[in-house]
């Protein structure tokens, strides 16, 4: 790559002469940064066609990931770890002047994702990279990602978060590599010498531009590629009447409509004009990735079509890429003339499917009228689909009505996507043991009773080598000085640790590595929140997408609960603690937007009051993203994974906390299940109902939560002062959570875990005192974090799925 410091020095200033137009010591910071990125994509690029090259030669199967979300985060810290060049890099930054930390804060993560799904696929495609497998990602370039979170007056507000706005120095356009994609139109017989086909015709053709941007392994000896498409015109429309009468808007609609595809992650779909354009994006990032892999695999192999499940492996990452399927058959029989029972084979073979949560809205479905008039051959492929399968479904069940019923891709008017990817895949998958047993025994419970040897379960896995490695480089020292080097593509050695246990030193040191971290969060919460904390107090931290069902209420019923007590007895002793919550609420979701706000009115009350003397404080953390979160991880004591049993598929922030030494406080959920067995019950603490007395509640209707609030006068007085002013100060009463949880029944049972929660953190805090068994607990959660790197998660989809 570089042949020694001086080399790395000349090539950059060489590049800063040539893209600049002027020398290293006249550009500002960012411009360093800028063409220090542009370097090291340009190094990857040049390994990549070194990677394709030895990929043709062992004839090596290609894994292409399709996900609507990728949360890559900066890339620049994290490539040059995995090139092994950070220090070499390092230094000579430092001969120049520059600072190679500075460097790294003027990246902004890309806008690609929003929560666990995108980091997930992330995760997935570093060690694809990472093990040497010939694995690409397959997204949307969005102009706008989600949205930039500013908090006013304890209110979310959203900003556009334009990260392109600097240009993005790791991706490359191809526009040579476009795809044509149609929307509308009509679908058109045609017959010669008695036989028939169909072209699709008309319509709104759009192109599809791939941007690629490198993924690099760790050991820099693979680096694949994440394309993401961007929707621009197929040619210029624009209107010179419009214009003319002074109608500028109408004039450059065509083009504002066409870029309004790929302009923000997940428009609102409340209404038809947001459904419409949701399922254009999709659509898009599809059919022009099957047409991507398609012309590579044909450059590669001619019209050797029979072993293409061989070579190419497609996984759908929940149900937004569900229209892989139909559109690789549509392509095969309409473009390369092939016969039905062959295309199927084909698609049926290559694709499988990952469900990665239970809720309706990733179960989506579509309006058939609305499905046909936007994609009508698409939809022609995903009738025929349906009428096979129907046409061929075992009738010699007694309930066969109903598991039809169940299981038809088309029902009701609607397309339904879940039930199109399990049909149309050869394999089906959870992400947590506990989420596929729900799987097969509620959500697809009827797909598992005629096809139970589709479903398999691979639990998540994050990438320890930048949430440990790289987020925590302090730990990560005392690791390697401890155990070697290994564990980073090995991360089950972690587990050596293990054998420090009784070691005081080695606690000692692993505290003190610990304490860096939280001085280092707690200088940046204040510079971002304005709040001051203790970084000798307990940090407990809840970091996530805010959703009912993740329960931040939860956790702030129990502060108010803490502060209530604290006023009222100022006897109460309690252990300095600082509470930590950051992340979205979706933009039409307005009670997640109402628990930010409580947080944020909390936090107001508590930080402000002399009564509390800083025993607790409460802190919000705008804008979260795999930037600050690699500041979070690291500093946290208590992780925070409250979900109502049965709801969360998997998580990864759990995974991320309990890999940088923090204590689980949760519930038996998603991946918590898999926690608790490897650690032991003595080494997480374990809270609330159980996934099984929920359901029981759910289906006998017996649950009422003013039991709940007429039982427990200090759960009584929490609610209350929702609306009785206590903590309006800043933003107004919260008479819609009130309502939520009275008046809704408290459906995900924030009031009937309440006590226990409160029981689980007063025992945790209480342990916390004793430092010599917190730091060994710590270490145990440490060392057996390793089961959750994103390798073994991929090595599983390998073997067992992809059949690499």
């Amino acid at each position: 790559m570089f042949k020694n410091k001086q080399d790395f020095i000349e090539q950059y200033r060489d590049l800063c002469a040539s893209d600049l137009g002027r020398e290293f010591e006249f550009c500002s910071r960012s411009e360093r940064y800028f063409i220090l990125a542009r370097l090291i994509a340009k190094k990857a690029r040049a390994e990549k066609a070194r990677t394709t090259s030895r990929s043709l030669e062992h004839g090596q199967k290609k894994v292409y990931y399709f996900s609507m979300e990728f949360l890559i985060g900066r890339l620049l810290e994290n490539y040059l770890m995995n090139f092994g060049i950070t220090d070499m890099v390092r230094q000579a930054l430092s001969d120049m002047g520059e600072d190679l930390d500075a460097l790294f804060e003027e990246e902004h993560d890309a806008g690609l994702g929003n929560g666990g799904l995108g980091r997930l696929a992330a995760c997935f495609i570093d060690s694809l990279a990472s093990l040497g497998y010939s694995g690409h990602g397959n997204g949307i370039r969005y102009r706008y990602g989600l949205f930039n979170q500013k908090i006013v007056d304890g209110r979310q507000v959203e900003l556009p978060d334009n990260w392109l706005e600097k240009g993005y120095p790791w991706e490359v356009r191809k526009p040579e590599n476009a795809v044509v994609v149609r929307f509308g139109g009509t679908v058109v017989r045609h017959e010669e010498n008695g036989k028939f086909w169909f072209t699709w015709e008309g319509g709104e053709p759009i192109l599809a531009v791939p941007y690629d941007v490198p993924v690099v392994g760790f050991g820099g000896q693979t680096v694949n590629t994440l394309r993401l498409w961007s929707a621009e015109p197929y040619k210029e429309n624009f209107d010179m009447d419009a214009y003319n009468r002074g109608d500028y808007t109408e004039a450059y609609k065509f083009r504002s409509d066409v870029e309004a595809i790929t302009a923000v992650l997940y428009p609102s779909d409340s209404a038809d004009p947001g459904k419409i354009l949701r399922l254009k994006q999709e659509y898009m990032f599809v059919a022009a990735g099957i047409d991507n892999i398609l012309r590579t695999y044909e450059k590669e192999y001619g019209q050797d079509w029979e072993n293409f499940p061989k070579r190419v492996a497609i996984q759908t990452n929940d149900t937004h890429p569900s229209l892989c399927a139909p559109e690789l058959i549509r392509i095969l029989i309409d473009e390369k003339g092939l016969d039905w029972d062959t295309a199927w084979a084909i698609a049926s073979n290559s694709i499988s499917y990952t469900n990665h949560t239970i809720l309706p809205e990733a179960l989506e479905k579509w309006p058939i009228d609305m499905f046909r008039a936007l994609l009508p051959r698409v939809y022609d492929f995903v009738e025929e689909i349906d009428r096979r399968y129907r046409e061929s479904f075992p009738r010699d069940r007694a309930n066969w009505q109903e598991l039809l019923r169940d299981t038809a891709v088309l029902w009701d008017g609607q397309v339904r996507t879940a039930n199109l990817s399990v049909v149309a895949g050869h394999a089906v998958n959870g992400v947590a043991e506990l989420h596929t047993q729900i799987l097969k025994d509620s959500v697809l419970k009827s797909f598992y009773a005629l096809t139970p040897d589709k479903f398999n379960n691979k639990t998540n896995g994050i990438t320890h080598r930048r949430f440990l490695a790289q987020a925590n480089p302090s730990l990560a020292k005392l690791i390697t000085d401890s155990i070697g080097d290994k564990w980073y593509t090995e991360a089950d050695e972690l587990e050596k640790l293990l054998q420090f246990k009784g070691d005081s030193a080695f606690l000692d040191k692993l505290e003190a590595s610990k304490r860096r971290n939280k001085v280092k969060l707690a200088a940046y919460i204040e510079n971002v929140s304005g709040v001051t904390v203790d970084p000798d107090s307990v940090f407990d931290i809840q970091v996530k997408r805010f959703h009912a069902y993740k329960r931040q209420l939860l956790n702030v019923f129990k502060i108010m609960h803490l502060y209530n007590r604290i006023v009222s007895d100022p006897s109460f002793d309690i252990r300095p603690t600082t509470f930590v919550f950051a992340g979205k609420a979706a933009q039409g979701y307005e009670f997640a937007k109402d628990v930010i706000r409580l947080v944020n009115s909390v936090a107001d009350v508590v930080n402000n009051d002399p009564r509390v003397r800083g025993r607790i404080k409460v802190a919000f953390i705008p804008n979260f993203s795999v930037s600050n979160a690699q500041h979070i991880y690291p500093a946290a004591d208590i992780s925070e994974q409250i979900s109502t049993a049965g709801m969360e598929a998997s998580g990864t922030g759990n995974m991320k906390f309990m890999m940088n030494g923090a204590i689980t406080l949760g519930t038996l959920d998603g991946a918590n299940v898999e926690i608790s067995k490897l650690v032991g019950p003595q080494n997480i603490e374990i809270f609330g109902l159980r996934s099984e007395r929920i359901e029981q509640y759910r289906r006998e209707h017996n649950y009422y939560a003013w039991d709940e609030y007429n039982c427990d006068p200090g759960l009584r007085r929490v609610v209350d002062q929702l609306t009785d002013g206590t903590y309006s100060r800043l933003s107004g009463s919260f008479q819609l959570v009130s309502d939520n949880v009275l008046r809704g029944n408290d459906e995900f049972f924030v009031l009937k875990d309440f006590r226990s929660y409160l029981d689980a953190w007063e025992h945790l805090i209480y342990v916390y005192g004793d430092r010599k068994r917190w730091n060994e607990i710590s270490l145990v959660n440490i060392g057996k974090s390793g089961f959750f790197s994103s390798d073994r998660t991929i090595k599983q989809y390998a073997n067992e799925i992809w059949n690499l």
